[in-house]
C-alpha cells in the first residue's frame, strides 16, 4: 500500500508541471500583446498628429499667389503676354501651382527662348524670360536664331539687315552652319555674305554684300570653297567692284564674271 500511494503521487506531480508551463506561456503571450497594443496606439497618435501637423502647415503655406515678379528684355516678348500665358496657373495656391506647366507655356511663346519660373516665399511667383536671338532670316518670313532653329515661320516684320537664307524644308540647320563657317572667313577679309541658299538639287549658290554672286553647285563644295577664298585672296579682292559673279563649277578652275564685260575663265594653281 504505501509503494502503491507513492506511485500516485508521483504521478500527480507530473500531471501537476504542463498546467504551470501552460499557465506561464499564455502570461507571456498576453503581456506581450499588450505591450504591443501600447506600441500600436502610441505609433498611431504620433503618426496622427504628424500627418495633422503637415496637412495644417501645408495648408497655412498653400495661399492665394500674391503677386507675379516678371523679368526680361520684352523687345519682343510684353508683360501681358505673359500674364495671359500664366493666368489659368497662377489661381491656385503657392505650393500647388504647377511650374513645369508654367514653363511648357511659356516656351510656347513664339520669342521665348528660355523661361526660369520660381517661388519665392510668401507668396510670389517669379518668372524670368530670355528672348530669341535671330540671326537671319529664312524664307520669305522664317527666323533663325543662333543655333540654326527655326523659332517662327511667320514673321511680320523681319530685320531686314539680318542675312538672308534659303533651302528645303529641313534644311534649315545644314544651310546656317554653312554660312556662319563661311562668314567667319569672310569677317577675317572685310568682308560679308548677305545671301545663302541651297536649292532642290544641292546646289549652293552665296550673295556678297558687295553684290558679287558665287556659285559652287552640288558637287565637291568643300573644295570649291577653298578655290574660292583663294582665288578671293590672289585675283579678286583688288577688283571686288568690277565683279559680277564667279562660277567655281569647274574641275580645276573658275569663271569671273564682269560688269560690262565678258567672262573670264581662270585656272587654278595647283
Amino acid at each position: 500500500m504505501p509503494v502503491k500511494n507513492k506511485r500516485n503521487r508521483k504521478r500527480k506531480v507530473k500531471a501537476s508541471r504542463p498546467g504551470l508551463l501552460q499557465a506561464f506561456v499564455t502570461r507571456l503571450k498576453e503581456d506581450w500583446q499588450r505591450v504591443q497594443w501600447v506600441r500600436l496606439v502610441t505609433l498611431s497618435t504620433v503618426l496622427a498628429m504628424s500627418i495633422s501637423v503637415y496637412v495644417a502647415t501645408l495648408w497655412l503655406m498653400n495661399r492665394p499667389i500674391q503677386a507675379v515678379v516678371i523679368d526680361g528684355a520684352f523687345e519682343r516678348v510684353s508683360a501681358i503676354q505673359v500674364e495671359d500665358a500664366l493666368w489659368v496657373y497662377i489661381q491656385t495656391g503657392f505650393l500647388s501651382a504647377d511650374l513645369h506647366a508654367m514653363r511648357r507655356q511659356l516656351h510656347g511663346l513664339s520669342w521665348v527662348e528660355k523661361a526660369t519660373v520660381r517661388r519665392r516665399w510668401p507668396g510670389k511667383i517669379e518668372v524670368s524670360i530670355e528672348e530669341q536671338r535671330p540671326a537671319a532670316r529664312w524664307g520669305d518670313a522664317g527666323l533663325l536664331n543662333i543655333g540654326g532653329e527655326l523659332f517662327i515661320e511667320n514673321v511680320v516684320h523681319a530685320p531686314v539687315e539680318l542675312p538672308l537664307l534659303n533651302g528645303p524644308k529641313g534644311t534649315e540647320q545644314r544651310v546656317a552652319e554653312m554660312y556662319f563657317r563661311v562668314q567667319e572667313r569672310l569677317e577675317r577679309r572685310g568682308m560679308a555674305a548677305v545671301s545663302l541658299q541651297l536649292d532642290d538639287r544641292g546646289a549652293w549658290e552665296m550673295q556678297l554684300i558687295s553684290g558679287i554672286r558665287v556659285r559652287f553647285g552640288a558637287r565637291k563644295v568643300e573644295a570649291r570653297m577653298e578655290r574660292f577664298f583663294e582665288a578671293l585672296d590672289k585675283v579678286i579682292a583688288a577688283q571686288v567692284e568690277n565683279v559680277d559673279y564667279i562660277d567655281m563649277r569647274y574641275t580645276n578652275g573658275f569663271a569671273i564674271g564682269w560688269k560690262d564685260h565678258a567672262p573670264m575663265n581662270a585656272k587654278a594653281r595647283n
